[in-house]
């Protein structure tokens, strides 16, 4: 029989067969091979006991698409779920997790939520931000249900991964595009401002109508992997139209004269906070290469 993995814990996977989901194992040749099962994946089956709905994973159908982290198998495109307040928005986390999609090549819709807490108006300001940047950005609510119809139909007929920090609603705006109360929530920590992680595996949730989300654990920080610092400004796609105005080639846009980019925050033609950020992420891989 032939399903899809919609969910995997310790060992046992959750297949998906025309309704009807089997708790399996791998076979030890996945192991040998060093092959191991992911959410999303295709996958042949045996039925080992109909009625306890039991069975062994015995091949993995080709996959068109692989994500590293997090680790999930067929991804269309991501969504990264940010509160526009409570807690503040890590901007600089943010970008981490836009690179680490640029680096898998996954196209990537931002989402900031919580629009009936924005008392201070901020949602156009990160907004611009990231659209001039090129990304596609939905502001919602999920508490009052604004702008989940738009984004629910930005994820018809899409496998989409979601994805952000603890404590911005992510799994109550997951309950909302599903229509029901699958999803666990969790209690920001006054005393912190962070959520509890009410999400602890990746797991695939079909939508009504068409399309798949998978969701996967918050996460309150990411370190960037496999990444030169030379390479970081092509992962910052604002910077491009402005590289060709450096007097020196191979310039960091950290400390040269006569940089392009630099030049381009000072009259605002690059935010800022993107540009410190981008600093801040220099420097940072710039100290972990002297280990």
């Amino acid at each position: 029989m032939q399903g899809k993995i919609v969910k995997g814990i310790a060992g046992f996977y959750y297949v998906n067969v025309n309704g009807t989901e089997y708790e399996c194992k791998a076979k030890g040749v996945f192991r040998k091979d060093h092959k191991k099962p992911l959410v999303g994946d295709d996958c042949l089956l045996d039925i080992l006991d109909e009625d306890k709905r039991l069975g062994n994973i015995r091949e993995i159908m080709p996959r068109r698409s692989e994500l590293i982290r997090p680790a999930v198998a067929n991804v269309d495109q991501a969504l990264v779920i940010f509160a526009l307040t409570s807690p503040q928005p890590n901007l600089n986390l943010l970008d981490r997790f836009l690179i680490m999609m640029e680096q898998q090549k996954l196209p990537c819709i931002i989402c900031f939520n919580k629009l009936d807490l924005d008392t201070d108006r901020l949602a156009e300001q990160y907004a611009d931000i990231y659209a001039a940047c090129g990304y596609e950005i939905l502001v919602v609510s999920a508490k009052e249900g604004k702008g989940v119809d738009k984004l629910r139909k930005r994820l018809e007929g899409k496998i989409t991964t979601v994805a952000g920090p603890s404590g911005v609603g992510k799994s109550s705006l997951i309950n909302c595009l599903l229509g029901n109360s699958v999803m666990e929530t969790g209690q920001l920590s006054k005393k912190i401002d962070r959520g509890k992680h009410t999400t602890r595996h990746s797991q695939l949730l079909q939508l009504e109508g068409s399309g798949y989300i998978f969701d996967t654990p918050g996460f309150s920080s990411l370190d960037l992997w496999n990444l030169e610092k030379e390479d970081l400004a092509g992962y910052y796609r604002e910077f491009g139209p402005y590289e060709r105005e450096c007097r020196f080639g191979g310039c960091s846009h950290i400390s040269e004269p006569i940089c392009g980019i630099k030049t381009a925050v000072s009259n605002g033609n690059i935010a800022r906070q993107r540009y410190e950020n981008y600093c801040q992420l220099y420097m940072e891989l710039k100290n972990q290469k002297r280990y």
